[in-house]
């Protein structure tokens, strides 16, 4: 790390170094993750590369010219294929922003609207079970779209209502599966942890079971998405939760991610070792995104997982973080904080600012409540000094069980890092890159999540279940 100074580092240079924060690497920060220096060229020329205006996703459809709309926009596509979202739907409001203008006003109050007209009753009938099931599904998918941007919108402190609408959504499509998710609070601390146990049915047989981490920034319904469907017509059972710095433990609870996720993975493990519906000999722990990095953490420690699954593999987020951010750390926390407060804030535009309270706010609950006040939060280094600590380079080698680390053509957010990630691994380990050729490309395959779980699951299949 490159300590700043404030010697050789003004206010107007500072300023400089930080254009482009929203237009490039600020898109990289927005959408929860970014490049690693190690592997990557540097912070502009990644912007440039992988998310100009001209050219925000390569080789993909572009729905918005904003590098970090057009992905979320993506997102919200690939949810179709199981679901969790209407083609349709997500074109339609896709035009309606694009007409209104791009912001993250419009972006927000259109899918807020389109996931409160879902929860009404269909205009034409009586809707039933699985009508209302499917509507409420979609529904928490916009609900999420609108959160995502909520704080660079009119209304930022709308951010815990409309997590309680998408989360009402979510619990509402839950209630009318078949059968019904068995909840829980499981211990955490002071906080318990909310989970959802799916079961493709509920004869009680013992079963495979993963547990399905999702990262700095994702909903539940992004786990139906990337895991739960999948798994329950592969006859397996499937676990979500919120961890801290995720869903209900961040918007409502207030607490923040943790460095020593083991702690948060074995009180689960604990939980399902005593169902007798779990094959203890084959529980799986996937991680999403940045829970590339969580993840592994936890099976470096927990060795009752049998199998684990990077998605990408991740070694440090704050490296991810483009290099003009982490030079404003240093030591020192009031130097740290005096050139954040004095130097970068005054400087940033509405945009830019929007950014980085999306990016800091599951690490810190006042950036959060600053946030939602439409205030920047003044203390950079605490929250700074947390996603530090996230690195797991020093642990990988801890990890025993088999693990598959993904990679993705065109990943723009945490390039490299699946790779070296992969090398320092000593378990027993496989390595994929899904590409471009069959539209997989991108981080998490936004478009292409059939094809994600595809890989993963007749992996975990071969590892687990001797298929």
């Amino acid at each position: 790390m490159t300590n700043a100074s404030a010697d050789r580092a003004s206010g107007p240079t500072r300023r400089t170094t930080l254009t482009g924060l929203v237009g490039g690497a600020g898109a990289l920060l927005a959408a929860g993750c970014s490049a690693s220096p190690a592997t990557a060229p540097p912070t502009r020329r990644t912007a440039r590369a992988y998310a100009s205006a001209s050219d925000p996703t390569p080789g993909v459809m572009t729905l918005f010219k904003d590098p970090a709309f057009n992905f979320n926009g993506l997102l919200a596509l690939g949810g179709s294929g199981y679901g969790s979202a209407e083609v349709g739907e997500v074109l339609t409001a896709v035009n309606a922003i694009n007409k209104a203008g791009l912001s993250a006003q419009t972006y927000t109050a259109t899918f807020k609207s389109l996931g409160d007209q879902l929860r009404k009753p269909p205009g034409s009938g009586e809707p039933d079970t699985q009508t209302t099931r499917f509507r409420a599904l979609r529904a928490a998918q916009y609900y999420a779209q609108a959160l995502f941007f909520v704080l660079g919108s009119d209304t930022p402190g709308s951010e815990e209502a409309l997590y309680k609408a998408g989360r009402g959504a979510w619990d509402a499509f839950c209630e009318r599966c078949d059968p019904v998710p068995v909840t829980a609070r499981i211990r955490y601390g002071k906080t318990p942890l909310p989970v959802w146990f799916f079961r493709p049915d509920s004869s009680g047989e013992r079963r495979p079971t993963v547990i399905l981490t999702n990262g700095s920034d994702g909903q539940n319904v992004d786990m139906w998405t990337y895991g739960v469907a999948a798994a329950l017509q592969r006859g397996w059972n499937a676990l979500v939760y919120d961890g801290p710095g995720q869903g209900q433990l961040l918007f409502v609870d207030q607490v923040v991610f943790t460095p020593r996720w083991e702690q948060v993975v074995t009180p689960l493990v604990d939980w399902l070792s005593a169902r007798p519906d779990v094959d203890t000999g084959k529980i799986a722990l996937t991680g999403l995104s940045m829970a590339g990095d969580l993840a592994p953490r936890a099976a470096a420690f927990e060795h009752r997982i049998a199998a684990l699954v990077a998605m990408p593999g991740v070694l440090s987020p704050w490296l991810g973080f483009p290099p003009e951010i982490r030079e404003i750390l240093t030591p020192d926390k009031a130097k740290t904080n005096e050139i954040w407060n004095k130097e970068v804030v005054p400087g940033m535009s509405p945009a830019e600012a929007a950014t980085m309270k999306k990016r800091i706010e599951p690490f810190s609950v006042p950036a959060m409540l600053a946030a939602r006040a439409g205030k920047m939060f003044t203390d950079f280094y605490t929250p700074a000094t947390l996603i530090k600590s996230l690195d797991i380079t020093d642990v990988v080698r801890r990890i025993k069980m088999p693990t598959l680390v993904l990679d993705y053509e065109f990943e723009q957010f945490y390039p490299g890092q699946p790779r070296q990630l992969f090398e320092k691994l000593t378990a027993p380990k496989d390595y994929v890159k899904l590409t471009a050729a069959t539209g997989a490309q991108l981080h998490c395959s936004p478009m292409a999540p059939q094809q994600h779980c595809e890989v993963v699951f007749d992996w975990l299949d071969e590892k687990l279940s001797g298929g």
